[in-house]
Order: structure tokens, then sequence, then C-alpha cells
């Protein structure tokens, strides 16, 4: 369930991805030779429906927290908003 939840915040969150795209020539035998390759950046927003079902993970997993918890909650998402705005 961790696991899920990581990959349903990094979509939440948006993400970048580098496409790599080949172009390839065959010989007389059938095989294949790389000829050129193109690396891209790309920009994956981020995804309104993963936003909502993380947010409702959080909240039940927020909801079963007790006060000592919620507190160190509370310091770790401080910390990763200061840590993103720094990135900007």
């Amino acid at each position: 369930m961790r696991k899920t939840i990581e990959i349903l915040y990094k979509k939440a969150k948006g993400y970048d991805v580098e496409e790599v795209t080949g172009e390839y020539t065959v010989d007389e035998n059938g095989n294949r030779q790389l000829v050129k390759e193109k690396r891209t950046k790309k920009h994956i927003p981020p995804d309104l429906a993963a936003i909502k079902a993380y947010m409702e993970i959080k909240d039940a997993e927020l909801l079963k927290m007790g006060t000592e918890e919620l507190i160190k909650e509370k310091e770790r998402l401080l910390q990763e908003l200061k840590k993103a705005e720094e990135r900007k």
C-alpha cells in the first residue's frame, strides 16, 4: 500500500520524465542498428484525480493519528514546502 501512495503522490504533484526515441536502419541480414538517438525531457503536470485520491487517503490516515504524530507530519510537510520553494 505504501508504494501505491508514493506513486499516487508523485502523480499528484507532477514529475519530469526523459523520453528516448531512436532511429534505426536494418541491414541485409535483418539486424537493426541504431543510427540516431534523441533524448528529451518532458514535464507531466499534476493530475487532479490523483490529488483527490491522495488527499482522501491522507485524510483517513490523519484521522487515525495522535497529537505527536500530527505534529511530526506538520513539520515534515513544512520542510517539504520549504525545499520546494528553494528549488524555484
